[in-house]
């Protein structure tokens, strides 16, 4: 169990400079013992003092890194248990398996098919990160080959599935650089498998029948020197899954159990393809760092990576989309001009009905820290004043020989302001985004 506020607040020198963050050594004492703080932030604790509180400035749970270049997985890293408490930081990733006894071309055919999914949507692109290899066929010769066909494939990171250090060794010498995810350290085998992810810094998932054997099998692998871990119970029935995972993250985030604070993975076991869609839901609310997946059918799993990203941007700050002049097709100097705010579902709700026009347009998105037009408007961030500097910003005037722009209905009372402000003729466009394409029809057609 971590130490106390106070427990930690004895060893700080206790100057109360503020350098730190908190503006005294009892707060900052008390942000650490609450894992909300990094013990680097004091300039001043003594070496002697480090050293003691090394346990209580860790992170609750460890930061895990796979993968290299421009593929790397970061997980782990989590400072609560729910969300509104104040965020999470790390996306679960998203694991697809690829079965080495599946013939070359399926297997080449497969991993194509986890490349390609990669989706655009409100602006934000939605990823894979791992392709795991399982060696099924249980002969270390045929696993190679299949991570061998698998990384030419892809460059996305592979994950190891085999409880056979000859068979892991041998994929090592094919994927090694790519620091791919190890599975899986065992009490049979977990000296071996350890001393293969620290030859090549790799994550290796340690995995026991319980949490009990868990949490001893994890303290025997940090005991040869490694801690780059991921834990998996054993558990494969949801309902225990679930519990497991729940246990782990509270055990290691409120009573800072040391052999729980690491990232998770889990499995899911559904054969059909919605149940198992809904499986992972639950994996990745609750709290799975890595959920494993059969299915890779695109309309599938865009529904699980939407739920991830909803569940992992932050709470209190509402997804926004760049302050500039956005084009819709191929506009021109004859070009209609639509204003909006940058709360990213209003904008991407008006660039729909745009598109639907077939009328390549502009559209001026105006920051407004990503809230609504009426509520932008009502807390003075939607103003004409504001939107004038906007336009004189962008080059509007240099982009179009009209001088004409659309404003949302709603804030038709900008009407006269912004047409002071800015010297541009306005028009009072529909209150709704639905109502853009029979407003295009009657204006611009």
């Amino acid at each position: 169990m971590g130490l106390t506020g106070l427990e930690i607040y004895k060893q700080l020198p206790k100057k109360n400079c503020g350098e730190c963050g908190p503006p005294t050594c009892l707060a900052f004492a008390m942000a650490l013992a609450n894992g909300k703080a990094q013990l680097d932030a004091c300039p001043y604790v003594s070496d002697e003092a480090r050293a003691n509180l090394e346990s209580a400035s860790a992170p609750p749970i460890a930061l895990v890194k796979a993968g290299a270049g421009d593929y790397v997985v970061e997980m782990g890293d989590e400072t609560e248990l729910f969300r509104h408490d104040k965020k999470f930081y790390h996306e679960t990733a998203i694991a697809f398996k690829v079965s080495d006894t599946l013939s070359e071309d399926d297997i080449e055919a497969k991993a194509k098919e986890i490349d390609g999914l990669v989706f655009e949507r409100v602006g934000l692109q939605y990823r894979v990160q791992f392709a795991a290899v399982v060696n099924d066929s249980k002969d270390p010769v045929t696993f190679k080959n299949a991570v061998s066909k698998v990384a030419a494939v892809t460059n996305i990171t592979p994950m190891l599935v085999s409880e056979d250090p000859v068979a892991i060794e041998g994929a090592l010498e094919v994927v090694g650089d790519r620091k791919p995810v190890i599975y899986a350290a065992t009490t049979d085998n977990y000296e071996k498998m350890t001393e293969l992810a620290k030859s090549k810094e790799c994550p290796l998932v340690v995995k026991a029948d319980g949490l009990e054997a868990l949490a001893e099998l994890v303290e025997k692998v940090v005991g040869l020197g490694y801690k780059q871990l991921i834990l998996d119970s054993g558990q494969r029935e949801t309902a225990k899954v679930i519990a497991d995972l729940v246990q782990i993250r509270r055990q290691a985030i409120k009573k800072k159990f040391r052999p729980f604070g690491y990232p998770t993975v889990a499995f899911t076991t559904e054969e059909d393809p919605l149940a198992e869609i809904n499986q992972a839901v639950a994996y990745v609310s609750k709290y799975a760092s890595v959920v494993v997946l059969n299915t890779t059918d695109k309309a599938h799993v865009l529904p699980l990576l939407s739920w991830r990203q909803n569940l992992y941007t932050d709470p209190q700050v509402p997804i926004q989309v760049e302050e500039k002049l956005h084009k819709v097709g191929e506009p021109d100097e004859n070009s209609p001009v639509y204003l909006t705010t940058n709360f990213s579902l209003t904008y991407y709700s008006v660039e729909g009905e745009v598109e639907a026009t077939k009328i390549p347009s502009y559209i001026l998105a105006v920051d407004t820290d990503g809230t609504s037009v009426l509520t932008a408007y009502a807390a003075g961030k939607f103003e004409a004043e504001k939107i004038a500097e906007v336009m004189e910003k962008v080059g509007l005037n240099d982009k179009v020989k009209h001088r004409n722009i659309v404003i949302p209905g709603y804030v038709a009372v900008l009407k006269g302001k912004l047409e002071e402000a800015s010297g541009w003729n306005v028009i009072v466009g529909p209150r709704e985004a639905s109502g853009i394409v029979a407003f295009a029809k009657s204006q611009f057609s």
